[in-house]
């Protein structure tokens, strides 16, 4: 049986390496649309939770990995390839301490499929990385393994298609957004539509993988590039003695030319810190300077220590001063109601008041603890008492489940980061940035 026959029957193998924000809400949509799929990871707890029909992503429920037990399973070998049929690749691509793509975990990957590469096999790459990387890397891997026995196109094949999951969001979904990919030939991104469209409700193909990488990154980078916008127009508007909220909700009322986005003390996960990194390196290896990119990211990187320097100035002309004040920060993750710390703004934040000897700590709902500069850090209850010993509660996170209108009549001083507390009544006390 062919592999387009087995991805329309659903008896097509499926295995997808790297568990976490993409690779396990993928395995159980497969999974709920028929086919059994095996999840590789290196993290043993992950591993043992799925197995465990336990699952470790708020937007995975217990639930879905349980109804399809039959249909998944986990584990921290790669052996299963040998018998895969559709290999998914979502490992995660950071930057390294020099701010460059850290290609190991793709390499990895590619290294253990290319040993077990067989006829009819499709892979596809999902992580975001740098545009030429499916071309120019796993390719090659996967051609020089088999010696020139499998075709490309013919005998195996190879796609990319980048992830778009948005964790926390529940209006677009994995189902209902639609997905691009690129395939090495024809015949890839043939296979590679049919096997999403199993999935997701509008596949959109592009000319090659290289032209779906960039899309990915052009996708970040158009964020980023807006939100640094906005949060230097958060500064020139203190300056100005300007409401900075005030302007943002005037020009969105013109119908069209304007699309809206907010300031904050910072941008957080993978997309907005550090996919736009990897044009910007990938133009730097072709001898060109992606300068907005690049002067955006400065932009969105300086806001922790701006938002740090703004309170201490606020602080000081109260006549508290900052190394002796008793700072609250409400809310810790990168984005509201989810507990995903990755890239967080909130821990810069965390770790310049350590550093500068502030007596700090936080409320999150979603992060019991986390370990800043070797401290250990627990969630405090949000009281009246904790609230009325704090010389200032800085908001960082607008969760939904924090109770604002307790924040604002407990409060001696609000540092309002998100307008979090925009609509309710006190904000004689709250200080916006």
């Amino acid at each position: 049986m062919d592999l387009q026959t087995k991805i329309i029957n659903r008896s097509a193998n499926l295995s997808i390496i790297g568990l976490g924000y993409v690779g396990l809400p993928l395995m159980v949509a497969f999974a709920e649309a028929g086919f059994k799929v095996v999840g590789i990871d290196t993290d043993l707890q992950k591993v043992d939770s799925i197995n465990r029909y336990e699952s470790y992503i708020q937007d995975v429920p217990s639930d879905a990995l349980l109804q399809n037990r039959d249909r998944l399973s986990a584990t921290s070998t790669y052996d299963h390839l040998i018998d895969t049929d559709v290999v998914v690749i979502c490992v995660p691509t950071p930057l390294n301490k020099s701010g460059e793509p850290d290609m190991s975990f793709i390499l990895v990957a590619v290294d253990e499929i290319a040993s077990r590469l067989h006829p009819e096999m499709l892979v596809v790459l999902e992580s975001t990385t740098y545009p030429g990387t499916t071309e120019e890397v796993v390719l090659p891997k996967l051609t020089l393994s088999c010696k020139g026995t499998l075709e490309i196109g013919k005998q195996f094949h190879l796609a990319f298609s980048p992830e778009r999951i948005d964790p926390g969001r529940t209006d677009w979904t994995l189902y209902s957004t639609p997905k691009v990919v690129g395939g090495i030939t024809p015949e890839c991104l043939q296979l590679a539509e049919l096997f999403y469209h199993c999935v997701v409700e509008k596949v959109v193909p592009v000319s090659s993988p290289r032209t779906a990488e960039t899309t990915k990154l052009f996708e970040n980078a158009f964020r980023a590039v807006n939100i640094a916008l906005v949060n230097e127009l958060m500064v020139m508007c203190n300056l100005l003695g300007v409401d900075v909220w005030e302007v943002i909700e005037a020009a969105r009322t013109k119908p069209f030319g304007f699309m809206t986005f907010y300031p904050g003390p910072g941008t957080g996960g993978h997309c907005i810190p550090v996919d736009p990194q990897y044009l910007a390196w990938k133009m730097q290896m072709l001898g060109y300077d992606a300068r907005l990119v690049r002067l955006s990211m400065e932009i969105n990187n300086s806001m922790p220590r701006y938002v740090f320097d703004r309170i201490s100035k606020l602080l000081d002309g109260r006549g508290q001063v900052a190394h002796t004040s008793n700072i609250v920060m409400l809310g810790v993750s990168y984005k509201a109601n989810i507990g995903d710390l990755r890239e967080s703004p909130a821990l810069e934040l965390l770790r310049l008041f350590i550093q500068e000897g502030i007596d700090v700590a936080y409320h999150d709902p979603y992060v019991r603890e986390l370990v800043i500069e070797g401290n250990h850090l627990h969630s405090i209850s949000l009281t009246q008492e904790n609230l009325q010993a704090a010389d200032c509660v800085v908001i960082v996170t607008p969760h939904s489940a924090i109770d604002w209108d307790l924040v604002i009549e407990n409060s001696k001083l609000i540092i309002d980061t998100r307008n979090a507390t925009k609509d309710i009544d006190g904000q004689a006390k709250v200080i916006k940035l």
